[in-house]
């Protein structure tokens, strides 16, 4: 059936007023504490935090925002900045401290009783009680007839019961030292107000959840905890020092509350018993409700109308679903209806709990007083840190020895690989696995073949270059031998072999490299093919499956093989459990320290500070005897892994096991040390051939320039010939008796052009432009030209294809200092930076040139090789 909420007529709850206060001036006696302890600069400067502090006080006193939640915030700064007022002010009535200060609070429920003390301890408890009565303040305005003002009202009531809890739990005994104090400040009535904040909080969860429509269950379990919240508050009512102080109408609305709640959850839970059809269970349950009401309305004089009004239409539905379930019973289920004594009590779930205020009354963060230390209290407090320092770096010593303890000795046991290698866990050492995977992303034993057949393309490359270079040459050769042939002492131009001397040397040069380096390329195809069984082992993916495993022994007689390792993988666990218990232990240490806090004590302490330093430091105690015992247990836990390991490495026979493995691991070493070397070698041919082809590319470059300009001498040539053979030349064959060309000398240009009708087509050198104010170069003059590779005159440019003399050594001493032109003639190096043939010239100067990039040495030599492309 429909379960109405009985509760929402009940939606009458209780907010607390706040203590009042007298006004007190902090600013003056605070000022001349500093002015007289540390000096009038000191006080000068503190004056923006003084003046802060009393404007704090000043709004505590009048209420200056009627906000609520502005009132919650200056009560939230006034406390954190009494926190640290109370590190750096003694105040008391020694002579020495801040004695002019004295703080009167009135009881906020007996408002003619009041407490008068000169300390901080009664104004920080006030702050406190205040605070947690403005929380209640602001629970109490939302509007709770809505889902969200119930929700926003709960969270307002936990703050609340956070408050008053930490009053009780932080200040309440030090505001009840003396004899002037009130009831509202101790530690009986901070509890019950905890408690009934959190009655409250929990009745706004219990009316959502029946807004929600949530199961009877659910509801009468929530309903069950509002209950207990109120009975607990009322529990403390009731007794001293709380019995008396308290206005009638609280009692009587609490108790009203308390019934209420029970006998909804009897009610609910009710509904749920009936589906269940345990009617009988039902009855006693919906009378134990009854019962409750009924007594509770005996004393609710003074109750509110709204608190009566819903015990009425509860209690109607009550007998209403208590009189079906007799009738049902008595004709249906004709069950015995147990005593309500003997039921068990009603199932509850708290939904809330006190906010922890902590972090929110947390003033170490604040600025208020930053420079202002006692300087005894700061000796003091340095001491204290020394001791609690040399605690902690000694037992963190100890902590630190036993986890190297544990890790020595189980390496020297190689545990837990054994056991991981038992189950075909086990992986390489780090270093070696590092190296493995290098090897095998850079392609592995399988990649060097694609990688040989990348050298012999190369070198193919290379020999097609050099065979096409020196059929280029050969060709332009007969050509020139031809017409050397067929015009005899007319064809006055020096032969090709006279010019190409150079590229040829150079060229047969390049044909030696090429066969060295087909040799070597042997010898490396030679090593692969030799080693390749020794290098397979870098293919297996993952390598670990190509190393020997831990197997079970083939015959056993007593079959406590699984215990064995059962007991062992045990024991390590326990060690890994202490090993995490150490780790944990020596975290709680630097916590410890970290809130260890003695500075208002030591500002406080009027006696002897060993007193105060032997109690502070015990606080550490019991972690060093945790420590001592960790230690212990590990040292027993050990001696019991060493008798079961030895148990554990007969039965497996781990020793051949470690040799066969060991074995393993330097056929990978040796694997992967042969396969870098070939690696290395392949690498310096891959270069080396590149490198050469680079240098032969650039030869035959220089070849087809010569091939050209020859062409284009040769077709001048025949021209100026076959003019001669017309007779179109007499007058200088006559004055000559040799064969000139139509290019005329310096002397003759004039003449030349009154005879000639042809305009003359100056020769210029093919790399070369020929400036337009320079006379012609005579190229078949009157003399013999100069060989190829001849001096350069000074009065003329050399002609297209000059060659320097060459050296009798491969490459040119490292003294030279004259350097031919930077123009490419064939006297001239193959391309920037080459300085001759590779690796197969003869003895030259150490140091002259550097060393060829085929002959680059190995990183892993073999016995008694540098490497494979060394000069034979």
């Amino acid at each position: 059936m429909a379960a109405p909420s009985s509760s929402a007529a009940a939606n009458i709850m209780l907010a607390i007023s706040e203590k009042k206060t007298n006004s007190v001036d902090l600013y003056r006696p605070l000022r001349n504490y500093v002015a007289f302890h540390y000096s009038e600069r000191e006080a000068q400067n503190l004056e923006d935090d003084l003046q802060t502090l009393k404007q704090l006080r000043s709004d505590v006193e009048r209420h200056s925002d009627p906000s609520l939640p502005a009132r919650r915030d200056l009560l939230q700064s006034y406390y954190k900045s009494l926190c640290l007022v109370e590190t750096r002010f003694p105040i008391s009535s020694d002579p020495d401290h801040v004695n002019a200060l004295t703080f009167v609070w009135f009881d906020a429920f007996k408002p003619k009783q009041k407490a008068s003390q000169q300390n901080i301890h009664l104004e920080k408890a006030s702050v406190l009680f205040n605070l947690g009565a403005v929380y209640s303040q602001i629970g109490l305005s939302y509007d709770r007839n809505t889902v969200d003002g119930r929700r926003q009202a709960s969270h307002a009531f936990i703050a609340a019961a956070g408050s008053f809890a930490f009053l009780r739990d932080n200040a309440s005994l030090k505001a009840s030292v003396g004899s002037s104090t009130t009831v509202d400040l101790s530690v009986e009535c901070a509890g019950m107000l905890e408690k009934l904040m959190l009655a409250q909080a929990q009745e706004c969860v219990f009316e959502n959840t029946i807004a929600k429509g949530s199961t009877p269950g659910v509801c009468a379990k929530i309903s069950r905890q509002v209950g207990i919240y109120y009975e607990e508050a009322l529990a403390a009512l009731n007794v001293a020092p709380l019995s008396q102080h308290f206005d009638k109408s609280w009692i009587v609305h609490v108790q009203l509350k308390a019934a209420l709640f029970y006998a909804e959850a009897c009610y609910r839970y009710g509904l749920e018993l009936h589906d269940k059809e345990e009617i009988a269970e039902e009855i006693a349950r919906l009378r134990s409700a009854v019962n409750v009401l009924t007594e509770a309305k005996k004393s609710s004089k003074g109750a509110a109308a709204q608190i009566l009004d819903a015990i009425g239409k509860l209690e109607a539905n009550i007998n209403r679903n208590l009189e079906r379930a007799v009738k049902e019973n008595d004709r249906v289920y004709l069950m015995r209806v147990p005593s309500p004594s003997s039921l068990p009590p009603l199932p509850a779930f708290s939904m809330v709990k006190s906010m922890v205020m902590n972090e929110m009354l947390d003033a170490s963060k604040e600025k208020m007083f930053a420079s202002l230390v006692p300087d005894n209290s700061a000796k003091a407090l340095s001491r204290y840190t020394e001791m609690v320092d040399d605690v902690i770096r000694t037992q963190a010593e100890k902590l630190q020895q036993a986890s190297e303890l544990t890790r020595v000795r189980l390496k020297e046991m190689e545990l837990p690989e054994s056991i991981l290698a038992l189950e075909g866990n086990f992986t390489l050492p780090t270093s070696l696995k590092e190296d493995v995977e290098a090897v095998q992303i850079s392609g592995g034993p399988a990649g060097l073949e694609a990688e040989l057949q990348q050298l012999k393309d190369l070198r193919r490359v290379n020999q097609e270059l050099l065979v096409q270079t020196e059929e280029l040459l050969q060709k332009e050769a007969r050509e020139d031998s031809q017409f050397r042939s067929q015009f005899g002492t007319k064809w006055t131009r020096p032969q090709s072999s006279t010019l190409t001397k150079n590229l040829q040397d150079r060229l047969n040069r390049f044909a030696g490299n090429l066969k060295q380096a087909a040799e070597s390329d042997g010898r490396i195809e030679r090593s692969v093919r030799e080693h390749s069984s020794l290098m397979s082992i870098l293919d297996a993916r993952p390598i670990e499956s190509a190393l020997p495993s831990l197997a079970r022994p083939i015959m056993s007689f007593d079959q406590n093989e699984d215990a064995i390792v059962g007991s062992l993988k045990q024991s390590l666990r326990q060690l890994e459990t202490l090993g995490a218990q150490r780790a944990g232990l020596e975290d709680m240490l630097k916590e410890m320290k970290r809130k260890d806090d003695i500075l208002p004590k030591l500002m406080t302490s009027t006696g002897s500070y060993d007193d105060l330093f032997k109690k502070e430091i015990a606080k550490y105690d019991h972690i060093c005897e945790e420590i001592a015992q960790n230690i212990e247990a590990q040292e027993q836990l050990l001696l019991q892994i060493q008798a079961q390991n030895d148990e554990f490495s007969v039965i497996f026979n781990l020793e051949d096991y470690k040799a066969s493995r060991e074995k393993a691991y330097k056929q990978i070493e040796a694997a992967i040390a042969k396969f870098r070397e070939i690696k290395d070698n392949i690498n310096e041919g891959l270069k080396f051939y590149v490198t050469l082809q680079d240098a032969i590319t650039n030869v035959k470059q220089q070849s087809n320039d010569f091939v050209m300009t020859r062409n284009i001498q040769c077709r001048e040539m025949i021209e100026d010939v076959q003019r001669q053979v017309a007779g179109l030349s007499f007058q200088d064959n006559k004055n000559t008796g040799v064969f000139n060309s139509n290019y005329p000398s310096v002397g003759s240009q004039n003449q030349r052009s009154n005879t000639q009708t042809d305009p003359p087509r100056p020769q210029t050198p093919y790399y070369q432009q020929q400036p337009v104010e320079q006379p012609p170069i005579p190229t078949y003059g009157h003399h013999p030209p100069p060989p190829y590779g001849g001096p350069a005159q000074h009065h003329q440019p050399p002609p297209p294809y000059h060659i320097p003399p060459s050296s009798t050594a491969p490459y040119p001493p490292a003294q030279v200092h004259h350097q031919p032109p930077p123009n490419h003639e064939y006297g001239q190096p193959a391309y920037p930076g080459w300085r001759g043939p590779y690796y197969n010239a003869q003895a030259q100067q150490p140091g002259s040139v550097p060393r060829p990039p085929y002959t680059i040495p190995s990183p892993y030599p073999p016995p008694h090789q540098s490497g494979y492309y060394k000069q034979q």
